[in-house]
C-alpha cells in the first residue's frame, strides 16, 4: 500500500512577519489559512507563524526571532544565503500572472523563455528568497 502525496508546503524563516505578510498577501495575493495567536512585542503585533495559500500554491512563514529578540536590522549574510532557495509557483498563464502582480506593485522583469523551454519571471521576497512564476501547460 502507498500513500497519496497531496502537495508540499515549504516553511521559510522571515525577519519581519508584518513586512513578509504584506508582500505575500497584498502583492502576491495569498490568503491566510491559519496562524499562531498574535503577540504584542517591541516589534509590533504579529503572529510568529502563518500558513498562506493562493490556488494550489501554499507556503508557511515563521519568524526568525522570538518576541522582543529581533535585532534592528536583518543580517546581510543570512539574506544572501536565502538566494540559494528558489520557490517555483506554477501558473496557467505566466503573462497574466505578471500583469496582475505588477499592477499590485511587484517589481520584476517581464517573462522570458528559460533555457529549458518554460516561460517564467522571477522576483525576491523581503527576505531574499527567490520566487519564480513559471507557466505550466
Amino acid at each position: 500500500m502507498t500513500f497519496a502525496a497531496l502537495g508540499m508546503t515549504p516553511l521559510i524563516s522571515v525577519f519581519d512577519m508584518p513586512d513578509a505578510l504584506r508582500f505575500y498577501r497584498e502583492i502576491l495575493g495569498f490568503d491566510l489559512v491559519a496562524a499562531s495567536p498574535e503577540v504584542q512585542a517591541r516589534e509590533g503585533t504579529f503572529s510568529h507563524w502563518v500558513w498562506l495559500r493562493r490556488g494550489q500554491a501554499q507556503i508557511m512563514l515563521n519568524t526568525q526571532f522570538d518576541s522582543n529578540e529581533r535585532p534592528a536590522e536583518n543580517d546581510p549574510a543570512r539574506v544572501a544565503a536565502h538566494g540559494d532557495t528558489v520557490l517555483y509557483i506554477g501558473c496557467a498563464d505566466v503573462d497574466e500572472a505578471f500583469d496582475e502582480l505588477t499592477r499590485r506593485g511587484l517589481h520584476a522583469d517581464a517573462p522570458t523563455l528559460a533555457p529549458y523551454g518554460l516561460r517564467q519571471f522571477s522576483t525576491k521576497d523581503p527576505d531574499g528568497y527567490i520566487i519564480v512564476f513559471q507557466e505550466v501547460r
